[in-house]
């Protein structure tokens, strides 16, 4: 990390991140281009190891590239805040944000744990309990990332 002066280490600062993101862009490679998927999520962190879950349809180009690739990277930010010029040089207009990013390695979660996992997804947008469509279940694909390395970064807005 170039800015190591902006660097997130500690685990619940770096929980509550991921717990203020919307949305975690996931990028996996079809060979020619890297293919960009922004998705709802749900995730486990228990000390450094991160885990992330998402869903989608049972058909579709992602699940052909994952099949082919499973190694994944992803990002995830908010908080962002436009920090206004501080003189007459428009170049030092900036932005305040945090992020995560990290590399990880996509499987697909079997039947048996595809309930407890839509909770988990559910449960970052502080939905909690209720019952799931059998048919949507059926028609629903779930995966989890094993996150083997990532990265945090925080820019207060100092101005």
């Amino acid at each position: 990390m170039r800015r190591r002066d902006r660097e997130v280490t500690d685990v619940n600062d770096i929980q509550s991140i991921i717990d203020k993101c919307d949305v975690v862009r996931i990028a996996i490679n079809d060979d020619t281009y890297p293919y960009i998927i922004p998705v709802n999520f749900g995730y486990e962190l228990n000390g450094d190891k991160l885990t992330l879950f998402f869903h989608s349809s049972t058909e579709g180009y992602k699940h052909k590239v994952i099949e082919k690739n499973n190694h994944a990277s992803f990002e995830m930010d908010c908080s962002h805040m436009l920090m206004p010029p501080i003189n007459e040089f428009v170049c030092t207009a900036s932005m305040a944000y945090e992020s995560v990013i990290g590399q990880g390695i996509i499987l697909t979660v079997g039947d048996s744990e595809k309930e407890k996992t839509l909770g988990k997804i559910l449960e970052h947008y502080n939905i909690h309990g209720g019952k799931f469509n059998p048919v949507s279940l059926q028609n629903t694909k779930v995966y989890k990332i094993e996150v083997q390395s990532f990265t945090a970064k925080r820019r207060k807005n100092e101005r």
